[in-house]
Parts: structure tokens; sequence; C-alpha cells
């Protein structure tokens, strides 16, 4: 717990980076350009329909919501907004009880306005409590609107599907997550090297809020921003050493490519993100042509798959790595047929 200080001034509590800069105008949200266009479109029109939005964790579907709802009621926000997260309560009893009696709740809101109900993670919400929803829906469309967010709009049911506008958020390029950091960087006075950066994004894939978080935790504990001082915070296998070790397979130097693998897993890290981590760093290797690279992807994929069945040793790793170089071995199948 903070104390005062000595001269009597209250305590300062630093906010979490991603609490900070959390955007809070939809024209200050990251990515996901065509999307947030629609989302204003609405903002501006005031009449806010069901919606549903999914993607990947971290690239801004909550925060939009919140953005949205605190444009269209404005001083209202707090008595016209309901939020349940996936940490709450949300079985069919808390659909009849809670939801329903705000749906029927009088409040003070501008006019044309609506009541918001906002179910964060609605894809684990149990097939009951969705089927629950379906009418009290439609029995109070008048006075409150609602707007799921989830990750994968499968677990949705159809009929709660068919009555939202449905908005899909895609992962953020590696561009636009930079620029962020960079600002953030500036506001913050992080001291920090490019590489540096550009290893958060890597470490990220796309995830603003996992990176912001990351370089939190490399400035706070490290003090400076570096490629090695984010894996040392990630705690993820460092891609130059991957980087050796598939160009080592390339070649077909099965020696040196094992003497990488025995480093890396000396190092304690599990089979799941070594090869999780070869599988992002193939991808980004401009010395392997393209067909070669799709043939390592394979590989990479089948092993990957085995050791989430729970294969996970070093004998399979090393497996992995026998069957890349045999591939050098086999300079047909990467011919160009004409």
């Amino acid at each position: 717990m903070a104390t005062s200080s000595s001269n009597g001034k209250a305590p300062s509590y630093e906010l979490p980076w991603v609490e900070k800069y959390r955007p809070l105008k939809l024209d200050d949200v990251v990515g996901n350009a065509a999307t947030i266009d629609r989302l204003k479109v609405i903002q501006e029109d005031g009449n806010c329909p069901h919606l549903l939005i999914s993607g990947l964790p971290g690239i801004g579907k909550t925060t939009s919501v919140h953005c949205l709802a605190h444009a269209l009621l404005g001083d209202a926000y707090k008595e016209g907004v309901l939020e349940l997260n996936a940490s709450d309560e949300r079985g069919i009893d808390v659909v009849r009880n809670k939801i329903k009696s705000f749906a029927q709740k009088k409040v003070s809101l501008p006019p044309g306005r609506h009541k918001i109900i906002i179910l964060d993670e609605a894809d684990s919400m149990t097939g009951g409590a969705q089927q629950a929803l379906r009418r009290t829906m439609e029995i109070y469309a008048n006075t409150t609107r609602f707007c799921f967010a989830c990750n994968q709009s499968n677990k949705i049911i159809d009929p709660i599907q068919s009555r939202c506008a449905i908005l899909r958020y895609g992962k953020l390029s590696d561009e636009e997550v930079m620029k962020r950091l960079m600002e953030i960087c500036d506001m913050e006075k992080v001291e920090h090297s490019k590489d540096g950066l550009a290893a958060l994004v890597f470490t990220s894939e796309g995830d603003m809020r996992q990176a912001i978080n990351n370089l939190q935790s490399t400035w706070t504990g490290l003090g400076f921003v570096s490629p090695d001082n984010v894996f040392k915070v990630c705690d993820q296998p460092h891609p130059v050493t991957i980087r050796a070790m598939l160009g080592a397979c390339y070649k077909g130097d099965i020696d040196t490519a094992m003497e990488k693998l025995d480093e890396v897993w000396n190092l304690g890290y599990a089979a799941v993100d070594i090869v999780t981590t070869i599988f992002r760093v193939v991808k980004t290797m401009d010395s392997i042509p393209e067909a070669v690279k799709l043939e390592f992807i394979k590989e990479i994929g089948w092993t990957h798959m085995r050791i989430l069945e729970g294969v996970s040793t070093v004998i399979q790793l090393g497996g992995l790595l026998s069957r890349l170089c045999k591939m050098h071995l086999s300079p047909k199948l990467f011919e160009v047929k004409t």
C-alpha cells in the first residue's frame, strides 16, 4: 500500500499504461479503420442497433463499445450502461433477473438514445443463457440495445446473430502497433532502441494490450527497452537463435541445428514455446525461398499438433529439425513446374 509523502501530498498511484492510454473516443482507436467508421456512423445517427463484435483479444473490441456508449449517452453513461464480463455469473438466472430488471428500469437519457447492455466475452455464455436472451432482446428493443463482444462469433447462437449487426475486427498490423508504442514511449520518456520496439511488436502478434503491458514491464523492470530485455521479460526463445537454427536446417547442417536446439532447450523453454517461435520466425526469413518456406511451415504445423497432443519432448523437436534438413537433400520437391 502506498503511503503519503512527507510534505503531506496525497499518494500518487501509477496506473497500468494499458488503462492510462485506453482510448476515450472512437477517433483514438488504433486500426480496423473500416469497422470504426461504421461505428462513427452509428454515433452520428444516434440509433444504435444490437451489435456483435468479434475478433482476437487485445485489438480494441470492448474499448470501441465503451467509446461508442460514452459518445451516445454522455453524462448518462453510468446510469444507462450495464456491463457484464466473463468473470461475472451469466447463467439463465442472471439473464432473467439482472439483465431484465435493467432493461425495465427507467433512466433519463438524451432524446432518441437507448440504454446499452455490454456483454463482454459473450462466447463464454452458456447456450441456455443465450437462448433466454432472445425474447428479452425483442421485448425491450425500444429502450435497450445489446452489444456482444466475443473472440469467436461461431459460439454465439444463430438467433442472436440474426438480431445483431455483426462487426469483425482484424489483427492489428505491425506498423499500427509500432506507431502506438512510439507515442507512449515519447509521453513516458522511455529509453528504447528501435530493435527493442520491433521485438515488442514481434512478441505481441497484433495484440495491442500485450504490447503495451510488455513495454511497461520491460521499462519498469530493466530500465531500457532492448531486444534482449524484451525477450527476457516475455520469457520467449530469442529469435536470433531460432533464425540460426532454421538457417542451418536450410543448408542441411543438422549438427549446427541440433546445437542451437540444445542451447534453447537447456534454457528451460517448453517445447510448445520453441515450436511457436520457430513458426513465427520462419515466416519472416527472406533468405529462404517461398516454396521451401511453405514446406517448412507444413512440417512445423504437424510437429506443433503432436506437441499439443502431449508429446512435448526434445526428441520431437529434434525429429522436426532432421525432417527440415532432409528437405535440403530433395531439391526436386521445390522445382517450379512450367
